[in-house]
């Protein structure tokens, strides 16, 4: 799975509507308040990890760095 439907994914799963999401990353990270720039760095893979942390937030989500059982 790409990370664009990834994220995609996880904000439908979440309640969110992009431009839900965008209101929320503008007022609580200083994000751009633009649908179309959020959809731009996910269709350029180009978001920064920072951001997916701050998307992940405002989502409800917490990031974890799991090692593999196989490593």
């Amino acid at each position: 799975m790409s990370i664009r439907n990834e994220i995609k994914a996880q904000i439908v799963r979440a309640g969110f509507t992009m431009q839900e999401l965008v209101d929320r990353l503008s007022d609580d990270y200083g994000w751009s308040g633009s649908v179309s720039n959020l959809s731009a760095k996910l269709q350029r893979e180009s978001i920064r990890y920072k951001e997916v942390i701050e998307l992940a937030d405002v989502l409800g989500y917490e990031l974890v760095w799991q090692r593999r059982r196989d490593a």
